[in-house]
């Protein structure tokens, strides 16, 4: 690719940005958010068309219409939000529009049968013939990129491909791509997971601001160096992102805690369980996938229902059965799957950062067009929003930047707990740092906070204590203190003591 160009609505999103792909390699692109990697995928796929450049495959020019035609041509992508069918079956998610037939009939036989064996190159064994909603996220993802491999393709694009997955399915999943990689798959590789970059990519391409800042192999490029080329300026050491912080606000135990829970439980989703969270705490969620970590925030926000135990907002036992009755109490939940459960893409970024303020006035007292740009300025400017359109259709802009217009929605409402659900998720290393900042300076003004991730060294990083769970049991309640580390957590969500 050759001085590939791109804008949309006069801002330029790529600006003449070169890209090389060599057989038989794993190329890493990295940038933050609304750096362009998104951006110059969709371009090599024709689901954006170029503006300007030139692209080549096979030492050929091409210029596909669409994503269908750059299959056809080899080029395959699995994006970071798993673009499937959840209506469909496995198996026909795995053949659809490229189904075996005989007489002009769909061979189903053999269509499961495919299927079988794409998903065992991932080393996947499941029912095939089960409804694609009925699988966690992490199936789904590697559902998707079955598919694609399933397609032949010459080229392979994962996009985030690791955000859902548990360590050992990473492993799975590295596993097939060093053997596509020996095959002599060209392979590019996106993700905010440095060390899964270091681990994998031969070669890495660095973007900021829709511009090429450079190409190096990995072995030639620092951590530290990479970061600092991503952001802009210079980082002291890898260690600033990564320390803990320990200059937490004080936690407020004179009052009435924000919530307390008693024995609340919901069947078939999470055990009963006692949580307390005071003012001003912040309490880390760790455990695996599936562990139940969403399913307790989904009963303090009301989503879902609990069958057993009592629920108590500042001090009053209340009965939730409803996200509404949540928000009356001030408490805000930023979900996981931001795309399908937290933003309303086809809406503006101004819409969709007064929604929950406008829902809780009601539709009958609609807020003034003056005072919802004032409010939407405000909070693009204070979580630096880019760009910094409130008439943008939030779909548009990059995760990180959604999940910026997510959590300014919620700010809006003033909410005594906020529930952040993977909120740094698919987000790259600067506005993770600006999230996880932000996060403790509304602790330390005297909002409690419930953070739920993946990475253990991010519970320890932000939190007051940590709460594990295993197996939809909360299994320990820790301070977070000197002796709490990521081994130590990692033991006790598997049950064991010691190293052995």
């Amino acid at each position: 690719m050759t001085g590939i160009e791109k804008a949309f609505a006069g801002v330029k999103a790529l600006d003449a940005v070169d890209f090389r792909l060599l057989p038989g390699e794993v190329h890493a692109i990295m940038g933050e958010n609304g750096a362009g990697k998104s951006t110059l995928i969709k371009v090599l796929t024709g689901a954006y068309p170029i503006d300007r450049g030139r692209i080549e495959l096979r030492g050929e020019r091409v210029q596909f219409a669409g994503p269908l035609e750059a299959q056809r041509g080899g080029v395959s992508a699995v994006y970071q939000e798993v673009n499937l069918c959840p209506n469909l079956s496995v198996a026909e998610n795995i053949s659809i529009g490229r189904e075996p037939r005989q007489f002009g009939r769909i061979q189903w036989r053999a269509v499961r049968r495919r299927a079988v064996e794409a998903l065992a190159r991932v080393n996947v064994s499941i029912d095939v013939s089960a409804q694609l909603s009925t699988c966690s996220i992490a199936i789904q993802q590697m559902v998707s990129i079955a598919r694609a491999m399933d397609i032949s393709a010459d080229v392979l694009i994962l996009d985030e491909p690791t955000s859902s997955l548990d360590q050992d399915e990473v492993e799975q999943l590295f596993g097939v791509v060093r053997r596509l990689k020996e095959r002599g798959m060209a392979i590019v590789f996106i993700s905010h997971f440095l060390d899964q970059t270091y681990e994998i990519a031969d070669r890495i391409t660095v973007l900021r601001n829709g511009r090429l800042v450079g190409e190096w192999p990995t072995r030639d490029l620092p951590r530290v160096e990479l970061i600092s080329k991503m952001l802009g300026r210079e980082l002291k050491t890898l260690e600033a992102l990564e320390q803990r912080t320990k200059e937490a606000g004080a936690v407020s135990e004179t009052i009435a805690p924000v919530v307390e829970a008693t024995s609340l439980g919901r069947k078939g989703a999470i055990a009963p369980f006692d949580l307390t969270i005071q003012h001003g705490e912040l309490v880390g969620l760790a455990g695996l996938l599936g562990s139940g970590r969403t399913e307790l925030a989904r009963l303090l926000f009301g989503a879902d229902r609990a069958d057993t135990g009592q629920l108590a907002f500042d001090g009053r036992e209340v009965t939730v059965r409803t996200p509404r009755t949540a928000t009356t109490h001030k408490i805000a939940f930023c979900p996981e799957n931001r795309r399908t459960q937290g933003l309303c893409e086809e809406l503006t970024v101004r819409e969709n950062i007064i929604l929950a303020l406008q829902a809780g006035y009601g539709w009958t007292r609609p807020i003034s067009h003056k005072r919802q740009d004032e409010l939407a300025d405000k909070w693009i400017k204070a979580l630096d929003i880019r760009p910094a359109d409130p008439d943008r259709p939030v779909g548009t802009l990059s995760g990180g930047n959604q999940q910026k217009v997510l959590l300014a929605r919620w700010l809006l409402t003033q909410p005594k707990l906020l529930i952040l659900d993977e909120p740094t998720r698919g987000i790259d290393v600067g506005a993770k740092t600006e999230v996880q900042r932000l996060v403790r300076s509304l602790c330390d003004e005297g909002m409690a906070v419930l953070f739920i991730s993946a990475e253990l060294e991010e519970v320890l990083r932000l939190s007051h204590k940590v709460v594990v769970l295993r197996d939809r049991h909360v299994v320990a309640e820790l301070e977070n203190d000197e002796d709490v580390t990521v081994d130590s957590l990692v033991h006790t969500i598997a049950g064991s003591d010691t190293a052995a």
